[in-house]
């Protein structure tokens, strides 16, 4: 499986931006999915995964309520909606791919990655 992140931007606080990862190969339906983050200077934390149907989903203590993590299988694409923007949301945001979704979510944990988009949100 290979992921493409995309959907990154500059953003006022309070405003909103949608995260995209575009998965390649037929076998995106059996990975449960994540998105992490990486602020300067710090290490790479988890933001929210989903399950392979779409039918569970668990988020960071830091985003629940203002983000939601939603996929598509018939185009092998997973969504990170952001709403309420913080500036302390600024990071670069991977998605990441593990076929067990239970347990849990480090980075070190993961079977594949994606590039990271950047999303830096004003004050």
């Amino acid at each position: 499986v290979q992921l493409q992140a995309s959907g990154g931007g500059l953003v006022q606080a309070g405003g909103s931006l949608r995260l995209s990862c575009a998965a390649s190969g037929r076998t995106f339906s059996r990975y449960a999915m994540g998105w992490f983050r990486q602020a300067p200077g710090k290490e790479r934390e988890f933001v929210a995964r989903i399950s392979w149907s779409g039918g569970n989903t668990y988020y960071a203590d830091s985003v629940k309520g203002r983000f939601t993590i939603s996929r598509d299988n018939a185009k092998n694409t997973v969504y990170l909606q952001m709403n309420s923007l913080k500036p302390e949301d600024t990071a670069v945001y991977y998605c990441a791919a593990r076929l067990n979704y239970a347990g849990n979510w480090v980075s070190g944990g993961m079977d594949y990655w994606g590039k990271g988009t950047q999303v830096t949100v004003s004050s």
